[in-house]
């Protein structure tokens, strides 16, 4: 049994760092610039999606390109090699086109379709570099250097943007680009080895066919408990500051800091997650998680001390690394296509629930206020720990195979 490779791991989780660098400021500063253009909250919110909307036709496409791409720096560099520097340059674009609407929405789309091209592709090395049994181990590293890019991202882009507005979206573009590249320089793929067991069979057109069949329950089911997971936690994020300015009397910035506690836990159990997985399934792992998580909803419900709400987003913090790092391992565990498609139907789940989660909450919110949140997040935490529980444990029923 090999000695896990943390250090080229680390490296690897440098292109996660990168795309995480981006995100926060794309989504805490670009807001403000539409509002400013006189655009109502539905049309700011509409605009904001753009990324998530592209996501679910695009990343399972993008996935399954690239493993089927064929050249002389592999199957995911070439996706990395155009997609990031054009992301770079959108993303450092969108400051100066702020002064008017057209410019300002066709950089937020440019940067949005660049860092499409690259994320599925980056993410896919997972699958590529990493024996079955390693994966939650290595996406716990590839996730803890993430939330490290996006706490970086967030305290150092809210100083510079005091600074200069235009400065944020300048480093944060150049700090992107090189973090990207190192991955590109240094990260060599292997030929058809780890990955062989997934090699692509027809493109994401079978895959989503596959998932029709007798043999895709299994991988519907856990898509299907991935969706409704991330449509509660989605639904949270949107309406938590205001949640607890309506509710709660918490002024919006100090909302904001309090859901760092979450962040903050995911980043430091983050690595731990992958080596509970490894040690007692992933499936285990991620029904744990995603108990601990109902059970924290439950409870924010009936809170209404702010000294009390912010252990318990710590500790839904802690819940939520053990369903977050394992379930794209999971992923490639019940996949039968190739590395790329089974990343793109996992960004495809997810990006549908950050679409339609808000939406849906905004929805009953609408109709029973705000303290209808926790119950609908909980309902769809509930939904996801129930259709986990006839998902196919793959890891187990591996460990199994190999002992015997």
């Amino acid at each position: 049994m090999r000695r896990f490779p943390y250090g080229p791991t680390f490296v690897l989780g440098l292109g996660f760092f990168g795309i995480s660098i981006v995100w926060p400021l794309f989504n805490s500063l670009i807001p403000p610039m539409l509002a400013d253009l006189g655009l109502s909250a539905v049309a700011v919110g509409f605009i904001m999606t753009w990324d998530n909307i592209l996501n679910v036709f695009f990343q399972p496409w993008v996935g399954t390109r690239s493993d089927s791409t064929r050249s002389r720096f592999g199957r995911r560099r070439p996706w990395l090699m155009v997609g990031a520097p054009l992301a770079a340059l959108f993303f450092a674009t969108v400051p100066f086109a702020r002064q008017a609407l057209l410019p300002l929405a066709l950089a937020i789309l440019g940067t949005n379709l660049a860092m499409a091209l690259f994320r599925s592709p980056t993410i896919a090395f997972l699958g590529d570099l990493f024996v079955p049994g390693e994966r939650s181990q290595a996406n716990g590293v590839i996730n803890l250097m993430g939330g490290i890019g996006g706490a970086v991202a967030l305290f150092g882009g809210g100083a510079l943007y005091r600074l200069g507005v235009p400065l944020p979206f300048l480093a944060g573009a150049a700090v992107m680009l090189i973090a990207v590249m190192v991955v590109v320089l240094t990260v060599r793929e292997p030929a058809a080895t780890f990955q062989a067991e997934m090699e692509a069979t027809g493109g994401v057109t079978a895959s989503l066919r596959r998932l029709a069949t007798p043999e895709g329950r299994g991988p519907l089911r856990l898509l299907a408990a991935i969706f409704c997971w991330f449509v509660a936690w989605n639904a949270v994020e949107a309406f938590f500051t205001i949640y607890a300015r309506e509710v709660m009397s918490i002024e919006v910035g100090r909302a904001t800091q309090m859901l760092t506690a979450f962040a903050a836990a995911l980043v430091v159990l983050a690595l731990p997650a992958g080596l509970l997985a490894t040690r007692i399934g992933r499936k285990l792992t991620i029904r744990l998680g995603l108990g601990g998580m109902a059970a924290g909803l439950l409870a924010v419900s009936f809170v209404r001390s702010p000294s009390v709400l912010l252990p318990l987003l710590a500790a839904m913090g802690a819940c939520w690394a053990f369903v977050n790092i394992n379930s794209l391992p999971m992923v490639y565990d019940l996949a039968e296509g190739g590395i790329g498609a089974a990343t793109g139907l996992y960004y495809l789940a997810s990006s549908a629930a950050a679409i339609s989660g808000p939406i849906l909450a905004g929805a009953v919110i609408d109709l029973g206020g705000y303290l209808a949140l926790w119950p609908f997040s909980l309902v769809f935490m509930l939904a996801a720990l129930l259709v986990m529980g006839r998902v196919p444990d793959a890891s187990a029923q591996k460990r199994q195979a190999s002992s015997a």
